[in-house]
């Protein structure tokens, strides 16, 4: 067994190792809006629930480096809306959803419609102004609680806390609450390009 210093090694070989061992991650894909209306769409695989009594999700949205020739700044334009307006919705992504969901994880300027980049249709929130995307089983309507910058440097990033306001499941998913997972079909992200089904489960009783 090898052992590694993070202070000794680059950051990039510090996130390959990162997203390499810690998956599968459960993908957040995060639809916002700017001040003006103008719509962003984006997945982020740093992604997790925090609390169930208020019912609060996080994800992570990393930092990366100015790049003003492509019209890019370090901070995610899903960050900067959510600071702006402080709503955003975090639709679960499935297999169905996969390819589509890729699509909007291209660096384009916040002038570029993500829903239209990758061909999905957006519907009214309810209590929100972001959008859901319809083709998404669930939708989480949320309302931001807290955001906790760990890091500005590029690579960096911050965690963003929201309370959710309103969940929307499509009704063939559940019963008593519980959701079939293999109805829901989700994925999840490993190391590099590489994602994962959630077919192969199995079950632990929790010891009493």
């Amino acid at each position: 067994m090898r052992s590694f210093d993070p202070a000794s090694e680059s950051v990039q070989n510090i996130y390959k190792l990162m997203i390499g061992v810690i998956v599968p991650r459960p993908i957040a894909f995060v639809s916002s809006i700017d001040g003006n209306g103008i719509r962003n769409l984006a997945p982020f695989s740093y992604y997790t629930a925090v609390s169930a009594d208020p019912p609060v999700v996080l994800f992570c949205p990393s930092v990366r480096k100015d790049d003003p020739a492509r019209g890019l700044a370090a901070h995610k334009d899903t960050l900067r809306n959510i600071i702006e307006t402080r709503e955003f919705v975090i639709n679960v992504v499935t297999e169905e959803l996969a390819e589509r969901m890729n699509r909007t994880s291209a660096q384009v300027p916040p002038e570029i419609d993500e829903f239209e980049l990758a061909g999905l249709t957006s519907i009214p929130s309810e209590l929100i102004k972001p959008p859901r995307v319809a083709e998404s089983p669930v939708q989480m309507e949320c309302r931001l609680h807290q955001i906790v910058e760990v890091s500005d440097r590029p690579a960096g990033g911050s965690v963003v806390l929201g309370e959710v306001l309103r969940f929307h499941v499509r009704e063939d998913l559940f019963e008593n609450f519980r959701i079939h997972p293999d109805r829901l079909a989700a994925i999840g992200r490993m190391g590099g390009p590489t994602y994962v089904r959630t077919h192969d489960r199995f079950d632990l009783e929790r010891p009493r």
